[in-house]
């Protein structure tokens, strides 16, 4: 095993998904505590940087505005921004005349790979097996090992490092009932991260039926609907939600996804940052309404000479359990929530839009286990600072990258959060404010601790009396 023992890092980031990316760009050339820059290394499995390649469908665009790339909220100036990109690839004027907010998914991806193939210290093709604090030295220790082209181990390797930032991102989630239909594939039962990869089999299929009600799920029964031929579309698409929802995305609404709201959720009692989250889905589970719209029109467009296409569109509908037919088809056995009906569907092929979860980092951090400090859910404490609670023999932190909804809110895996929460990192890590923060960020005021600064008082006017439980 190699090892720099001289020249421990300032910060390793494991994983490098859009939030890393975003931290490793805007602590590029950025100074340290004492003298020279800050030291930063960052590690990924993959052999390079890819975002959902299986979910980039020809038109799909992104949900947050172009200035949601990886740095311009922090810094307009910085060399990462998107409008760089587009400068550097000359393709700004075609992009002002465009007149587009949302640009095209593949184009963020390909943004994201320009960045990614330009800012130093990010280790593609590296897997970190394993992390602990070495209490001798005041570091912690990264195991990592080299993959080959092939994804065989070539060499192994530490890292020493005086912080972490932990961006290892979310995985395809398969509800229980279907996991053994994916595990056996003689029916494509495929999740939508991996849809373009399978497209051209699922499209073969003569019934396909897609699972799941957000924007994934709308994106891929759209394209299924596009490609198949009028009047033998042969589609299905069924959903949990009581009804195929538009993503909430009023200006106010869209405020949940500021600084301001991210303060106020960290700051209240854990019970109710737990139910809050579940009765938030809206907020970033719904449909974009032009993908809404789109669907609709093309169903309508088939109706124009008579007939109804052969689609079936039905929310409020759970799968209790699925099983193969004939080893080629599947069967899935619904339940209508509201009218407690139950039925069966047969079909060819099935898409899994069930959306992701936190990859656990029970695993990964097995060898700090001891010195974590967890919620009454088990979970890691993080504070205001995106840092992991720790015991105090800890002198390094642990920053959190879309780990941290449980205290932070619906905003943690939000792109438009990802250079505030960057820079609020690298802020904290410096000592210093190389990335001042704004004081406000929405109209609205989440909390009555905050009514006082809302507005000043006209004279002789008194503030009501609230009662505090």
């Amino acid at each position: 095993m190699t090892a720099q023992l001289d020249a421990p890092h300032d910060l390793v980031g494991i994983g490098i998904g859009p939030f890393n990316l975003s931290l490793a760009a805007l602590a590029h050339g950025l100074p340290r505590q004492g003298t020279g820059e800050l030291a930063t290394a960052f590690y990924d499995q993959r052999r390079d940087f890819r975002w959902h390649p299986g979910l980039l469908i020809e038109g799909a665009t992104l949900q947050v505005p172009f200035l949601a790339d990886l740095v311009t909220l922090a810094d307009p100036t910085s060399p990462w921004s998107f409008l760089n990109y587009l400068k550097h690839k000359e393709r700004l004027f075609p992009f002002y005349f465009a007149e587009q907010f949302h640009i095209q998914r593949a184009e963020y991806d390909a943004y994201c790979r320009w960045v990614a193939d330009r800012v130093p210290g990010l280790h593609f093709g590296h897997q970190v097996d394993a992390v602990r604090w070495n209490p001798e030295r005041d570091l912690f220790e990264v195991d990592w090992t080299r993959l080959d082209t092939t994804g065989q181990a070539e060499a192994l390797g530490r890292t020493w490092t005086r912080h972490l930032a932990l961006g290892i991102g979310t995985a395809p989630h398969v509800p229980e009932p279907l996991r053994p239909l994916v595990d056996a594939p003689a029916a494509p039962v495929i999740h939508s991260a991996d849809y373009l990869d399978h497209r051209a089999r699922i499209l073969a299929a003569p019934h396909v039926t897609v699972i799941g009600s957000g924007q994934s799920g709308a994106e891929v029964f759209l394209d299924l609907l596009r490609a198949r031929p009028d009047g033998r579309e042969g589609l299905t698409w069924l959903a949990r939600t009581p009804s195929f929802a538009p993503m909430e995305y009023s200006k106010l609404g869209l405020e949940h996804f500021t600084p301001d709201y991210t303060r106020y959720f960290h700051a209240l009692p854990e019970p109710v940052r737990d139910r809050l989250i579940p009765a938030q889905w809206q907020l970033h589970k719904g449909i974009d309404a032009d993908t809404i719209a789109a669907i609709h029109q093309e169903l309508y467009r088939r109706t124009l000479h008579g007939g109804w296409p052969d689609a079936v569109l039905t929310p409020g509908v759970t799968v209790r359990t699925a099983g193969r037919v004939a080893t080629t088809r599947v069967e899935l056995h619904l339940e209508h929530t509201e009218e407690g009906t139950r039925s069966r569907l047969t079909t060819d092929a099935v898409v899994l839009a069930t959306g992701y979860r936190e990859r656990p980092l029970t695993g990964l951090l097995a060898g700090l286990d001891p010195y974590l400090r967890k919620d009454s859910s088990g979970r890691p404490r993080i504070d205001d600072r995106h840092r992991m609670a720790t015991d105090p023999a800890v002198t390094g932190s642990i920053f959190v990258q879309n780990g941290e909804r449980h205290t932070h809110g619906v905003g943690a895996p939000d792109l438009g959060l990802a250079a505030w929460r960057s820079a609020a990192i690298l802020n904290t890590l410096t000592g210093k404010e190389p990335y001042p923060q704004p004081h406000r960020t929405a109209f609205t005021t989440f909390g009555l601790e905050q009514r006082e600064h809302s507005r000043p008082l006209p004279a002789g006017e008194l503030l009501p009396l609230v009662d505090h439980p």
